[in-house]
């Protein structure tokens, strides 16, 4: 996809919603220095675009009872096509699974999962992991604390 042409205030604009996606048109108009109809323009042009890709809210883990986050790394016994669909179907329907990575270097995948404790991770490491045909090596290290936490993509400055 070909890097879309912003100015500084589309990425004005794009701090402020990183920061807060509730904001209304009139507040993020007002703080963009813009009319609402400009302001309202610029940000369906860059959601039509898939600059915005959505909006969602930001929940808290520990508060939903997932207390345990932990970093996996996972190596496949095979990489054909075929494997590697099977797996990414599989990582798909696991919901302790938040984000995987395909990676470069001698591990294939990098999991985070988010579970409630050490036992909520030991049966989806046994039952669901390790019980996937096609997993080779899995390493594993929990998070002891969070020092920077995703706030939003770096902007160009």
């Amino acid at each position: 996809m070909a890097e879309s042409t912003l100015d500084r205030t589309d990425l004005l604009l794009l701090a402020q919603l990183q920061r807060n996606g509730r904001l209304t048109n009139a507040e993020l108009a007002e703080r963009a220095h813009l009319s609402p109809s400009a302001c309202l323009r610029r940000v369906q042009r860059m959601e039509r675009d898939g600059i915005i890709a959505g909006y969602r809210a930001e929940v808290d883990a520990e508060r939903l009872g997932l207390g345990l986050q932990a970093f996996v790394r996972v190596q496949l016994s095979r990489h054909d096509a075929e494997a590697v669909a099977a797996f990414a179907r599989f990582v798909n329907e696991w919901d302790e699974v938040v984000a995987c990575h395909a990676l470069t270097g001698d591990m294939d995948y990098l999991l985070q999962v988010v579970v409630r404790d050490l036992d909520h991770f030991s049966r989806f490491l046994l039952d669901r992991l390790l019980g996937q045909s096609g997993v080779a090596d899995v390493n594993s290290s929990f998070v002891l604390r969070t020092v920077k936490a995703f706030g939003g993509m770096p902007l160009p400055q």
